[in-house]
Parts: structure tokens; sequence; C-alpha cells
């Protein structure tokens, strides 16, 4: 297959995944400096053949056989431009003429999304995060449960029997169809690029230009996952590059530090990569006035950093392990929420306790949670910048997918029918989160941790992240997109 049949198998984008999007645009983006502080993160799967079975500082645009493009969105209107600069009156007419086609295409996000389209994810994200996060030694961990699933969505459209059988398990799902439209489902209500808030799952596939794909499974993978293509020399410098600039572009130049250790082998057939970028503002910032130093107390010892403070209304809530308080995000970019471990509790202890990975995992609904309160919450929490590379393949392995990994049970013949023995090879996982008074890239839980079980706080509680804490991040959907453990700020 040459790479004009593989071009034609894969450009078919179905515009309907997406309402109410009326142009569209190459994924090739200028990504805007952060006024907010970011988070990203990569997800690279590759699938090689056994070592025994091998074969003999240009852009990804370069090797490109297909750019997968995007809606376009209405921007959201800044509001300073509607404030006359002279008498400071507000030109309501004029801002509710561009307003009105942003809250349009906002209701278009989410139009026909079923309420409960994330069902069955429940236990892969407990499982997932509980895997991925434990284990650190007082480390920074952050994982991003929507962006694996993203990947092992692709991984499973490349296997049969078993191997696929053993994903749809571990995702919650029946059947490939049921996966398949959760996946374009996920990708819809997580898409938002007007200028205010950003949230960008990408995916790609990367070819050995020496090997003839299934174009059927190629169409699937570019036309539900919205996945680029790109094919050329396994092992090559100037492929590793494409790749290495692609994940750098996806992520807004994020993960370049984590990026630059990627490497394709020669022998690889195919991999996979998926990315996730999101920045939003806070819906009310944090006066930079009042950040000051203050000591956290880090499982190595003590070490004072900039601690950022706001006072207000707000729900605080309680378990029997800890407290939590949740900070929104701006334009409906989602919600940020902090669990802060009771004295004595670790961070892994509650991600080992099932009353806190239920908080943790609500979705953003919490009426039904009895230890909760309104009061005046004084939050005061570090600024952060933490970071994590992870090997997702014991982990992987530990929650019940091995077959991939086998190249003596493993079965791709979806991908291809040429070459016998393909397995994945290579399974890594690398993301950051970066918080500061003006926004986070995402959406997150904090939770505060308060002793005692049912003991109602006082009307007014000071909410101090000066320990290790959880932190999770919600997209306007209620599902996770990371979660991290902040040791050390």
């Amino acid at each position: 297959m040459n790479n004009e049949d593989i071009y034609d198998g894969i450009t078919d984008i179905r515009d309907d995944l997406i309402e109410g999007a009326a142009r569209k645009r190459r994924t090739r983006r200028r990504w805007t400096s952060a006024l907010a502080a970011m988070l990203a993160l990569a997800v690279l799967l590759g699938v090689a053949l056994r070592p025994d079975a091998g074969s003999s500082g240009m852009s990804a645009s370069a090797f490109a056989l297909a750019e997968a493009e995007y809606p376009e969105m209405p921007p959201y209107p800044s509001e300073e431009e509607y404030i006359d600069p002279i008498s400071g009156e507000w030109d309501d007419k004029r801002f509710e003429e561009v307003y009105e086609p942003w809250w349009e295409s906002q209701l278009a996000r989410w139009r026909n999304l079923p309420e409960d389209y994330g069902a069955g994810l429940e236990d892969f994200f407990a499982a997932g995060i509980r895997q991925f996060l434990t284990g650190g030694a007082g480390e920074n961990r952050v994982y991003s449960p929507v962006n694996v699933c993203m990947a092992l969505s692709m991984l499973a459209e490349l296997t049969e029997g078993s191997s696929r059988e053993q994903i749809l398990t571990l995702l919650g799902q029946d059947s490939i169809q049921d996966l398949r439209t959760q996946a374009g489902l996920l990708w819809r209500a997580n898409y938002c690029d007007d200028g205010a808030t950003t949230s960008i799952l990408a995916n790609s596939l990367w070819l050995n230009q020496e090997v003839r794909f299934v174009p059927e499974t190629m169409e699937t993978l570019a036309e539900r996952y919205y996945a680029s293509s790109y094919q050329g020399e396994m092992g090559s410098a100037a492929f590793d590059q494409a790749l290495r600039d692609w994940i750098s572009q996806q992520t807004g130049g994020l993960l370049q530090e984590q990026a630059a250790g990627l490497r394709l082998a020669p022998e690889t057939v195919l991999a996979l990569a998926s990315t996730i970028y999101f920045r939003a503002r806070w819906s009310s910032e944090f006066q930079e006035s009042r950040t000051a130093p203050q000591v956290f107390h880090g499982p190595e010892g003590d070490l004072t950093c900039d601690f950022m403070h706001q006072s207000g209304n707000n729900t605080y809530f309680w378990g029997e392990r800890f407290s939590a308080v949740s900070v929104g995000l701006d334009n409906y970019g989602g919600t940020m929420t902090f669990l802060l471990p009771d004295e004595g509790v670790s961070p892994e202890d509650l991600l080992a306790d099932g009353q806190a990975m239920e908080f943790l995992l609500m979705d953003d609904k919490w009426d039904g949670w009895a230890n909760r309160k309104g009061l005046i919450v004084n939050l005061a929490m570090p600024k952060f910048d933490v970071s994590s590379d992870l090997d997702l393949i014991s982990g992987l392995q530990a929650l019940g997918i091995t077959e991939v990994f086998d190249p003596q049970v493993s079965d791709f013949t979806p991908m291809t029918k040429e070459v016998e023995g393909i397995y994945v090879s290579q399974a890594e996982h690398a993301a950051r989160v970066a918080v500061d008074e003006e926004g986070v890239t995402a959406a997150a839980y904090t939770v505060m941790s308060m002793c005692g079980a049912g003991a109602p706080p006082e009307e007014e509680v000071d909410f101090v992240l000066d320990r290790p804490f959880l932190f999770v991040i919600t997209g306007v959907d209620g599902l996770p997109l990371f979660v991290g453990v902040v040791n050390r700020p």
C-alpha cells in the first residue's frame, strides 16, 4: 500500500462527531504563552516486533499522511474590551452580540451528550489511580486517567481476540463498538479551544514505512479518534524527532524535557501517541499581594515555598481521614479539588481508603455527601509545578492487561497481517501540573482532611495545604483529567 492509499483510507474524518462545528482547522496550532499555569501529559504506546524478527530535525508534517482537523469555536469575549476607557461604561449590547455565539457553541458541546456516558470507567479510574500514584517513595506523581483511557481505547482497535477482551474488561465495556462510542463522546465532552479555556485531546499514529496496514483499522482510528498519521523510517533520528516535536506541540511545550528521551526502535511496527493539554483560569483569581513564604512539611523535611491565600464562602467536606475543598475554574472550565489527609495520614493511605476514593471520583456530584457544610474557607495552598514519568507496563499488567505485552499470544491482526509476533514494547506516561495565582490547566479536586468522622467543623475553617496532599482536576463533564500527589511543591 503506498502513501496515497493510506491517506485515502484515513482522511475521511466525520464532522458529525462534533455538533455545531461549521469550520475546521489543522491541529498544527500556535500555542500562546500561558497567562495561567499549565498542565499537560503524553502517553506513548510503542508496538514492536520481537527482537529476533527485526528489519533492516524534520517536523512531523514532513512525514504526514493526514493531519486531523478540529472544530473552530467562537472565542469567549474579553470583558475588558467592552468597557469604555473614558466613561467606564459597560457596553452590554455589543458584549451580548459576541457572547451569544460563544454560549451556543458551549451548548453544542453538551447537546445529546448522555449523562452517564462515562459509565463503566469508574473501576478503571479507581484502580489506575491507586496503581500509578502509589509507591512513589515521597516523590511527586501525576497521572491522567482520561489520557490513558484514550490510548488504551486506540490500542484495543489494533487488537483482536482475548488481547482486545482484556482491554475491554479493564475499561468496563462489553464490545469494541461500545468502547468506540464512548471514546468519541469522551473526546467531544473535553474539547474546548475558545481562547479562555483550552482542553485538547490529540492522537496520532506513527507507521513503519516498510509495513502494510489494514486500511479499515487505520480509517477507524482517524474517523473515531481524530488520529493524525505519520509514516517514516523507524529508528531514524528524523522520525524520532518528528514524534517528539508533535508531542511538544500538542502539549504546549510543557513536556519537552520528558519527551526528549523518546526513541522508536528500528523494529517498531506502529506507535500510538495520545496527549492532553488543558489550561483554565480560576473563577476567582488569587491576589499576588497575598502570596507569601510559608513552611511546607514534606516527607523529607520542612521547606519554605510561596503560598497563595484566598478567603470566601465555600463548601467544606470531610471524611474519616481527610478534609477537602474545591476551587472552580472560569468559563465552565471545570474544577480543582484538594484532599488534605488528617495528621498522621499520608496521601498513599488515602489512595487505599475506600471512602476517600469514593469522594475523589464523585464526578462533582457532592450533594449526596453527608459530611459537608457551607463555611468561610481560608484557603492557603502552595504554588506548585509538579511532574512525573511513569512506565505503564508493569502497572497495566497488574490491572489485567497482559497479552499485548507477550508476543507469543498477542493478536494484532486488525492492524496488519504482514508481521507476526507483534507486542507492546513501550508504554510511557509523562504528566505535569502547574498552579499559580491566575489559574491551572485542567480541573482538579483538592481534598483537605480533618480528624473525626461525623464531627461538624466550626463556622470558619483554615484549610492549609502545608503537608503532602492529593489533587484531582476534572473537566466540565466531571471526569478526572489529572490526579496527583504533591509531596514537595
